[in-house]
């Protein structure tokens, strides 16, 4: 659909337009008294996130010149029908959503909040390297938070397995000087190295990590990132999710569509189905739905 025709038939004035943007493809722009969004079509990521009056919440690269097949490290890509590597066999690292064109299924606003819904289906193209058949579907809302969720129903006649995550780039002044709250007591796995632990107090992502924490069964989970620099917090809520992973790739990481300091300026805190193990198991004609909920808040 040509950016006239999204705009006439999902855009409104001043609070939801669709542009050329993200590797070419349409995006979306949504805006409300309580800040601004945008959500590409291309791999289904939220690209930014600004609270009205404050700083950027996501880190977002610099280079703009992506093409359907790169990766992007930034905003909140979605890791789907994996997360990581090893889940499922063949799979590309955190699956192959991110190089997918959802499409838009609708949009509406009120006074309080601005959303957008776009999904994806299975086609030729993803049943050359996942033979199933699935709808997956990501509803954004743009409110006093950030919230998404992302579902994901069996529409084939066997059964499946998958995992799932948001992979947000938390925007933080110098992770070095950032901690972590609501991990205190979680067993973890340190992906760099294989060791298992016990986690004690709050979590220093500076200097690098890859830790996969295993939380507690709960209805919700709830991590405070506290950035002394911006003098604020960002909260992140998540439902539905087993695992928290943190990562930071310290100088030595070299990712492409990064400059060499680009590692001080964010933190991943990502709310994951699982890490690995166990799939998440659906039937013919079952869903199941990851949430979270992002939300800055000025230190007192």
């Amino acid at each position: 659909m040509k950016i006239e025709e999204l705009n006439r038939k999902y855009g409104a004035p001043g609070r939801i337009v669709f542009k050329i943007g993200h590797g070419g493809y349409p995006e979306v722009v949504m805006a409300n008294k309580y800040g601004s969004a945008e959500v590409a079509l291309l791999g289904g990521a939220v690209l930014s996130y600004r609270p009205t009056g404050n700083h950027p919440v996501l880190f977002r690269p610099k280079n703009r010149n992506y093409v359907r097949g790169d990766k992007f490290h930034g905003g909140i890509p979605i890791c789907w029908p994996q997360f990581s590597k090893g889940a499922i066999e063949g799979l590309c690292v955190h699956g192959f959503a991110q190089f997918m064109v959802f499409e838009v299924r609708g949009t509406t606003y009120s006074e309080e909040s601005t959303e957008v819904t776009i999904g994806l289906s299975s086609d030729d193209s993803t049943r050359s390297v996942w033979p199933y058949d699935f709808d997956l579907e990501l509803k954004v809302i743009l409110s006093m938070k950030l919230n998404m969720f992302l579902k994901t129903e069996n529409t084939d006649k066997k059964e499946f397995g998958f995992t799932a995550a948001f992979h947000p780039y938390l925007a933080v002044k110098d992770v070095a000087d950032v901690s972590i709250k609501g991990l205190d007591g979680c067993k973890y796995i340190n992906a760099d190295d294989m060791k298992e632990g016990v986690f004690k107090g709050d979590m220093k992502p500076g200097g690098g990590c890859d830790h996969v924490f295993y939380l507690p069964e709960a209805p919700k989970h709830e991590f405070a990132i506290l950035d002394p620099g911006l003098k604020r917090a960002i909260a992140v809520v998540g439902a539905n999710h087993t695992v928290c992973t943190v990562w930071n790739p310290d100088k030595s990481g070299k990712i492409a569509d990064h400059a060499p300091d680009d590692y001080k300026s964010f933190v991943c805190v990502e709310p994951c189905t699982a890490w690995r193990r166990p799939l998440t198991i659906l039937k013919p004609g079952q869903t199941s739905e990851l949430s979270m909920a992002i939300q800055s808040v000025p230190e007192i």
